[in-house]
């Protein structure tokens, strides 16, 4: 029976191994230990980390994945299925959800670049001069200033305990790094936040979508980032958060690119 040291189950499956770690303390990968201490990991580890992998792209908070495993255990394809239907349906009503709110935002956005966009009236701003209106009534709910943090709000606890590692390989890594430093070239104002930054851009549909795309993509991978997006009359910000043990990634994907 083949049987794999830590570092060679990272190697084999190309999860890092402060990852392995991590899933093995949160209860999703059980590890038995030699007499001098080193963890060992059976092949069905490899399978069970791609289960792992496919939940947590489907949106899937640990103790969901949790119970998963443990409903896989018992060798029952349909038992898995059933288990898994409804928490797909709930993460495809969250998603319906924040593409209603980004709608939303994306027409008040085109209202107040219109606003914006007609000749500025003589002399200071005042309440009528379109600088602190937006065209129209804003969006219900949230929307009208803050659009929700880009994760579902079950697995805002998880992203505290969540092991401060990139799930990408060393490419795909450097290539999500061009794109953060491509995008944060073109903010506008950047400040210190308590455990972040917050970025600052020119307010436009667009670039909203660009951000909220980029985001969404990089919590698929390293899972300890928290991101809101905010709407102010005049400009688009990002707020960034993640725990102390992540301000080096946080400096090198949001930090001044001049």
């Amino acid at each position: 029976m083949t049987s794999y040291r830590i570092s060679q189950l990272a190697e084999r499956s190309g999860v890092p191994a402060t990852t392995l770690r991590f899933y093995e303390d949160a209860g999703l990968l059980p590890a038995d230990r030699t007499p001098s201490g080193y963890r060992m990991y059976g092949e069905d580890a490899v399978e069970r980390l791609a289960f792992i992998s496919s939940a947590k792209l489907l949106g899937l908070a640990l103790d969901e994945i949790r119970e998963l495993l443990d409903v896989r255990e018992e060798g029952v394809c349909a038992s898995v299925r059933a288990r898994m239907l409804p928490l797909v349906a709930d993460r495809l009503t969250e998603t319906d959800g924040r593409i209603a709110e980004l709608r939303a935002f994306s027409a008040h956005l085109a209202g107040v670049h219109a606003e914006l966009s007609d000749p500025a009236p003589a002399g200071t701003c005042g309440p009528d001069c379109g600088c602190t209106t937006a065209t129209g009534p804003a969006p219900a709910g949230p929307v009208a200033n803050t659009l929700s943090p880009i994760r579902p709000a079950s697995a805002t606890e998880a992203r505290r305990d969540a092991p401060v590692a990139c799930t990408l390989g060393g490419a795909e890594r450097s290539e999500r790094t061009e794109q953060w430093q491509q995008l944060v070239g073109q903010a506008e104002g950047r400040e210190q936040i308590p455990d972040g930054v917050r970025l600052s851009f020119p307010a436009g549909a667009e670039l909203a979508g660009e951000v909220v795309a980029l985001a969404a993509a990089e919590q698929g991978c390293c899972a300890f980032f928290d991101f809101t997006l905010r709407l102010t009359p005049i400009a688009l910000q990002l707020e960034v958060r993640a725990p102390e043990s992540a301000a080096g990634m946080l400096d090198d994907l949001f930090g001044a690119t001049a």
